[in-house]
């Protein structure tokens, strides 16, 4: 018999990763995403491939949701498990102009969850 789904386990790690987002706080990011993970978008016609070296940097020279008084609107739509240590999550998030809809992988390892690839589209918000 196998063990639960660890939806507590996964549902910690995003909420990492959406208090890195909206703070443009790294650091959180560096908690959530395994340090190969991968980042894909081809929202603007070009596949855009980044690892998490070029991705940070991008973060830190956001100006945060959080420090303009943005609203938070950040949710998981699911969450779903391949096994005890492979998960994949529907999510949504705002950073204004962009909306975006992201599909995370993420596996176990050594005690925790990690992102080890994200997937993603954006809408630009009227």
């Amino acid at each position: 018999m196998s063990a639960a789904p660890d939806f507590a386990g996964v549902t910690a790690t995003l909420n990492l990763y959406f208090d890195g987002l909206y703070h443009c706080d790294t650091a959180r990011l560096a908690q959530a995403f395994h340090p190969t993970a991968t980042y894909y978008s081809a929202t603007e016609g070009r596949l855009l491939h980044l690892d998490m070296k070029q991705y940070f940097p991008i973060v830190d020279q956001r100006t945060s949701p959080a420090s303009q008084g943005h609203s938070r609107r950040d949710s998981i739509l699911s969450i779903e498990f391949a096994g005890p240590v492979t998960a994949f999550a529907r999510v949504e998030c705002a950073i204004a102009p962009r909306f975006f809809t992201d599909f995370l992988t993420l596996v176990r390892l050594d005690e925790r969850w990690q992102i080890v690839s994200k997937v993603f589209h954006f809408d630009v918000m009227e």
